[in-house]
């Protein structure tokens, strides 16, 4: 008998199922393009959710910036609560399900509210939300004021069941990297602190020297865009600190903000398979992700430059080699070709821009930072000096120079030295082998010619 029974409630819901699939999707296309509500988001000033688990409420400040009310007051994410203002501004019906309205408590209605304010409006436009449809996780729902008893569809219900944490701002500890002019980092066995001159960051400590750019600012973006795996305490006590080792953390790094007259501090350990953070401006203490470790834990020789001088090889107008008595110049004319001065043939372009872009690649295998007498190296004076005038975009013109010591033949090394830098490179010493003679180097020399020629008489 039992079996009769479910047999006969399993035809039955098949055959429910069998109208739902193949018979409400013609109908659904019909009224797909309804909407419940019909508002612009931008005039979405106020939000509230009330749900059983958890009550929420985001309100838009004169800023047009948006900030979570309860269950506490912490800065929102925008991001995530533009979605579901823009959600709630525009509510397409999946399916009508009683145009008269009938009993709403037969689909539980209200079992969650939801309700948004437009600006210059005192009264808010409420949702009340039922059950879940079983057969394809749709929402039953009305609108106060609308008899209507409409299905909305599932990604309505995903936006629902967001938690406050869900919407919080999560890179909290955020500042304007721009604004960075010292960096001081201490990282279990590193140390190091570096100071930004006009555009350009040099290390202080633990040696004084030009630092990769892109190097420290990465470091200072994996400060300023952390993000909150999980908001741990809200208003952080000494007790708190000790708890999660924050007190003597391994992980100290301070941020000089000259704009704002602020320093920040940073403080990061790791403690229980998790990585905690806080600031020396914020109350909260936060878990973030462990590779933020990892981008902290630069060692000064990642953060040095190794090149000589960095500059683009495509930007160089005007080069200039000296070799005791003899001068070499190049430049480019108007028509951006290059040209020796003092010579009538054709400059070889090939030849000069290969020479200049030797010059560019030049990088550091060692440092010698505390030189003493610069005749030690064949530099005072220099047995060749190298001067590159380069434009950038901003069409302000830069000058790079190169004092190039004695090579050592055995080794195959020369001693460089930038002469805005207080220590020397020493490099490979192979691009010695482009230096020109004599200004006729840089020519087109008649083979080449006679080639060019044939080439072209072939075409």
């Amino acid at each position: 008998m039992k079996f009769r029974t479910t047999l006969i409630l399993l035809i039955v819901f098949v055959g429910l199922l069998c109208f739902v699939l193949f018979f409400q999707p013609k109908k659904e296309k019909k009224e797909s393009s309804e909407k419940l509500t019909d508002f612009s988001s931008t005039d979405i000033v106020r939000i509230s959710l009330k749900r059983e688990e958890e009550s929420l409420e985001f309100k838009k400040d004169e800023q047009g910036e948006w900030w979570l009310k309860a269950p506490l007051e912490a800065k929102a994410d925008n991001y995530e609560v533009n979605r579901l203002a823009e959600e709630l501004a525009s509510l397409r019906i999946d399916r009508i399900v009683d145009k008269e309205g009938g009993d709403p408590a037969k689909y539980e209605i209200p079992k969650k509210e939801i309700s948004f304010w437009l600006k210059d409006k005192n009264e808010p436009v409420k949702i009340l939300v039922g059950m879940e449809n079983p057969l394809d996780n749709t929402l039953f729902a009305q609108k106060e004021g609308d008899p209507r008893i409409v299905l909305l569809s599932s990604y309505f219900r995903t936006m629902l069941e967001k938690k406050a944490a869900d919407f919080r701002q999560r890179d909290i500890f955020k500042f304007e990297t721009s604004e960075a002019k010292k960096i001081k980092l201490k990282a279990k066995d590193i140390q190091w602190i570096a100071q930004k001159r006009e555009d350009e960051w040099f290390l202080e400590e633990p040696v004084e020297a030009l630092a990769k750019k892109y190097r420290i600012e990465d470091v200072l973006n994996t400060l300023s865009n952390m993000r909150a795996k999980e908001f741990v305490v809200e208003e952080k006590q000494a007790l708190d600190l000790e708890k999660y080792g924050l007190s003597r953390a391994d992980y100290e790094v301070s941020v000089n903000l000259p704009a704002k007259n602020q320093e920040i501090t940073f403080y990061l350990q790791k403690k229980d398979d998790k990585v905690y953070a806080t600031t020396s401006a914020s109350p909260k203490i936060i878990s973030v992700e462990e590779y933020v470790l990892t981008d902290l834990e630069k060692k000064v020789e990642d953060l040095r430059e190794k090149q000589v001088a960095s500059f683009y090889t495509w930007e160089a107008h005007k080069v200039e080699v000296k070799k005791g008595n003899m001068v070499i110049n190049a430049s480019k004319n108007k028509e951006n070709k290059w040209q020796v001065v003092g010579e009538k043939g054709e400059a070889d372009s090939s030849k000069i821009e290969s020479f200049i872009r030797k010059m560019e690649s030049l990088e550091a295998s060692e440092f010698i930072d505390q030189p003493g007498e610069l005749k030690n190296y064949g530099l005072d004076p220099p047995e060749m000096t190298v001067t590159i005038w380069v434009k950038g975009s901003d069409e302000k013109e830069k000058e790079y120079q190169y004092l190039i010591g004695k090579e050592d033949q055995e080794k195959k090394k020369v001693t460089v030295k930038n002469p805005r830098l207080n220590y020397l490179f020493i490099v490979d010493s192979s691009f010695l082998n482009e230096v020109p003679k004599e200004a006729k180097d840089w020519l087109v020399q008649e083979e080449k010619k006679e080639d060019q020629k044939k080439e072209k008489e072939g075409k």
